[in-house]
């Protein structure tokens, strides 16, 4: 958890934080001339940073840094893992309580014990299973590639949402140009008809189109990349599986006095 924490901050959190930065520094006037974010963070992973997009003092130094920082956190990710499971297989952490498994006769009482869970089965179960650190080293593997690549991979995924405002802003040309402008061009009392006819065209489409369809489009776009690649980034759906209650499961269990 903890060097995908930093790998992720290193990288994309800092993106982040440029990104709140440059709202703040720069104004509309200074488009032109603003640094590029996309194109510094290219640069910020080839160790090269142009002019034009160097903004704060010692920025070449701290980027440099946090590519490192961040290379840092793939082998931490990939090696510490199996080679910890392998130091504590060998030192023994599978001791357990040696009590034999299954339904049993205590002498002291004359009752039988009977396990009502899996996991207290499995709590004094003298033969844990074996650990292959070969598999484990494997699963890790194909674990810290996929989150590496996925974080790249799923960060761009939100560029569609970029997409679908270029897309909203161009709706939103045309139907000036294409319907109001045209409107405002006629002079005279029938240019005013013709304007109001206009007008309530235009105020539909762009209440149905631009605020409803598109709103609804980057909703649904949101929602799904805030659940599919945001959340995966948290959400492993490890544990133990649900079982529901019921009073069937109870008639295997019996303890007689």
């Amino acid at each position: 958890f903890i060097p995908q924490v930093i790998f992720l901050i290193s990288i994309f959190g800092y993106l982040v934080c440029e990104i709140f930065i440059k709202w703040i520094i720069f104004t509309v006037k200074d488009a032109p001339t603003a640094p590029n974010l996309l194109i510094g963070l290219i640069q910020m992973f080839l160790f090269q940073t142009e002019e034009k997009n160097i903004w704060y003092s010692g920025q070449r130094g701290f980027q440099a840094f946090l590519v490192v920082l961040a290379g840092i956190c793939v082998p931490w990710m990939w090696l510490i893992k199996p080679l910890y499971q392998r130091h504590q297989q060998k030192h023994g952490q599978y001791k357990y309580q040696q009590v034999p498994t299954g339904n049993l006769l205590d002498d002291s009482e004359g009752e039988e014990v009977v396990y009502h869970s899996d996991s207290e089965r499995s709590h004094y179960d003298p033969e844990p299973e074996e650990f292959d650190f070969g598999e484990a080293f494997t699963h890790q593997s194909i674990h810290t590639i996929e989150y590496c690549l996925g974080c790249v991979s799923h960060t761009a995924s939100y560029l569609r949402l970029w997409a679908l405002s270029l897309a909203h802003a161009q709706l939103s040309e045309v139907l000036w140009n294409m319907v109001m402008r045209i409107a405002l061009q006629i002079d005279g009392y029938g240019g005013a008809f013709l304007l109001a006819a206009v007008f309530s065209f235009w105020a539909c489409a762009t209440v149905v189109v631009l605020i409803l369809m598109e709103g609804l489009s980057a909703f649904l776009h949101t929602l799904r990349l805030h659940w599919v690649e945001f959340n995966s980034k948290f959400y492993d759906g490890q544990g133990y599986k649900f079982h529901p209650f019921s009073f069937d499961d109870l008639s295997e269990y019996s303890i007689e006095d």
